[in-house]
């Protein structure tokens, strides 16, 4: 770039295309790039820029080690960048990069017909559901690329959660920082991911985009909630959450540095609502990127099935979801009248199929192994087995995926049914909590989200909300008949999952030691089946499988004695020095 001063460029237009790649689609996302492209044409962009990764899909995990599907990736950007021959906008992409047998998280910058730049992801996530250092290489420190005559900081996820990325391009010339990013969602995200952004932004004075993917994963949902923040780190742009979106973004160059011009500040859902959008296109998405036609669920009358039920209308509509009531002789007659009318509110196919047949011909099978032997929860199994294998037997003839509706308060405990269920290819409540799955419910009856396909009004029954609880194994069986209250049960777990607090701590909050004790076990003991269960929308900070790796084979319990208080004169001299600094 020329240092005249009068061919410098006074305006710089970036179209910022907010996207939902399918991991792995390598064509397809190129084919979404190439869309965008033309949008950012029509929209005079000098460039359009996509999220992290995005020709691959994020998080690729260990598929981006395959030879092929980095050859896959690679070849697609060099399609990309010859297409940039034509003078229409550059682009900015993600992709895996292999250079000298090392594999780089890698962004692109493609004009002029060629890869004109690259850049490398330096501080590689490796906590919670991320595993970066598992297969990228980290980058050397970056400077800023020339994008049209502006010196560009491409910063990468994570390399804008600590101060050093963005100093050093701060201090090598850059004038402002375009982030692509591949930020998963969880309850507070946007609040963090914005505090990070201003931080940068006070610290080094430069204009800042954050762009993130949308839509889900596996257990992730990307949410999206763009945004720009000018030099003074003001809000300048915001684009909206969980759906897609490609904003044009003006900056101009003034004599403080580049200003980008105010736009639209889409409102972004918070809290529960925010919580069931992420429920909704997480399971839409699982449903849509494995080609299911559709979903069956049973709908037995609970609160847990009815949430579900209406998470998967919203999702994909009711002419692609089928509920079956499975009634069994401790079925109540108030139970049969609400799945019903909840079918009704929701407007989706309904059958009933008893299940007394099958229940009565496994025990009938079993009798003589079983003869002189009390019955017990065995047989209330049986009776979630059967169910499960009547909706595996629909998913098998027709095709859709069987939605299981055990929320994490019940995978915490134990209180589901391997082989019964817990069958299914996906839960979209996995991750929330009884008490949640009340306030969701509750929600839905007033609100839903952009987009969503269900109808408008009440769609879950009053009473399914009001009733207490009952798996409906036995005769007038509650859920509160072995399992402390909701609020109670809910607050020690989200202590021991979420907060990984002792019992000394849990029980000064008021709760009674051994009740403390017994659902740590309970959480302990479980691990097997949480092993086995299907995915689920992650949207807690820490959900079963990604992010809480817990052994199988574990004997630890928490005695609730307190933090120990390590004793100075056992401790190695070693270790102080070592945690010091100094030399041994």
């Amino acid at each position: 770039m020329s240092n005249s001063t009068s061919s410098r460029p006074e305006r710089l237009r970036i179209a910022l295309a907010q996207l939902n790649p399918v991991l792995g689609d390598v064509e397809g996302n190129e084919a979404m790039v190439l869309r965008a492209r033309t949008i950012a044409a029509e929209q005079g962009a000098d460039a359009v820029m996509l999220p992290e990764m995005f020709l691959a899909g994020y998080p690729p995990e260990d598929l981006v080690l395959k030879p092929a599907f980095q050859d896959a990736c690679r070849a697609a950007c060099e399609r990309l960048a010859r297409t940039t021959a034509d003078g229409g906008p550059g682009i900015l992409v993600g992709l895996p990069w292999v250079e000298a047998g090392r594999l780089y998280n890698a962004y692109a910058w493609l004009d002029g017909g060629i890869i004109a730049a690259l850049r490398y992801k330096v501080d590689l996530p490796n906590y919670g559901v991320f595993d970066e250092k598992r297969v990228f290489v980290p980058g050397p420190m970056p400077g800023p690329v020339s994008i049209r005559g502006v010196r560009v900081g491409l910063p990468i996820c994570e390399d804008i959660w600590t101060d050093a990325v963005v100093e050093c391009l701060s201090e090598t010339g850059a004038e402002l920082l375009l982030v692509p990013n591949g930020s998963p969602y969880w309850r507070d995200k946007t609040d963090t991911r914005l505090n990070i952004a201003v931080a940068r932004v006070a610290e080094s004075g430069l204009s800042l985009a954050y762009l993130n993917q949308v839509g889900g994963q596996d257990e992730l949902v990307f949410d999206g909630a763009s945004f720009v923040l000018g030099p003074d780190a003001a809000l300048a742009v915001r684009m909206p959450s969980f759906r897609e979106d490609v904003t044009l973004v003006t900056w101009n160059r003034t004599a403080e540095g580049w200003e980008p011009e105010s736009g639209a500040k889409a409102l972004v859902p918070e809290d529960d609502e925010a919580d069931y959008a992420a429920c909704v296109l997480g399971l839409k998405d699982y449903v849509e990127k494995n080609r299911f036609p559709g979903v069956v669920l049973g709908l037995s009358g609970g609160i847990d099935s009815a949430l579900c039920a209406a998470m998967a209308v919203d999702a994909l509509g009711p002419a692609r979801v089928h509920c079956v009531m499975l009634p069994y002789k401790f079925t109540s007659s108030i139970s049969l009248d609400d799945a019903a009318a909840c079918a009704r509110a929701l407007g989706v196919r309904y059958d009933i199929l008893p299940i007394a047949p099958a229940v009565e011909g496994i025990e009938a099978a079993l009798k003589p192994v079983f003869k002189d032997r009390a019955r017990d929860i065995t047989e209330e199994n049986i009776q979630s087995r059967a169910r499960g294998t009547i909706l595996m037997s629909i998913s098998n003839k027709f095709g859709p995926m069987v939605v299981t509706t055990g929320n994490k308060s019940e995978m915490s405990a134990g209180y589901a049914t391997l082989y019964g269920d817990m069958n299914g290819g996906y839960n979209p409540i996995k991750d929330l909590y009884k008490t949640e799955v009340f306030r969701l419910s509750r929600l839905r009856n007033h609100w839903k989200p952009d987009g969503a396909y269900g109808p408008d009004g009440e769609v879950i029954p009053e009473r399914i909300i009001t009733r207490p609880p009952s798996a409906e194994l036995r005769e007038d069986q509650t859920d509160q008949d072995s399992l402390p209250p909701y609020d109670v049960l809910d607050d020690i777990l989200e202590c021991l999952v979420e907060k990984e607090m002792r019992i000394s701590e849990i029980t000064a909050r008021g709760h009674d030691i051994d009740t403390v004790k017994r659902i740590e076990r309970l959480l302990a003991l479980a691990e097997y089946k949480r092993r086995q269960s299907a995915p689920g929308v992650k949207v807690k900070q820490k959900n079963f499988g990604r992010d809480r790796r817990y052994p199988i084979v574990n004997r630890f319990r928490d005695q609730g004695e307190g933090a120990h208080r390590p004793d100075p004169a056992l401790t190695p001299k070693a270790s102080v020095a070592a945690s010091t600094g100094s030399d041994v």
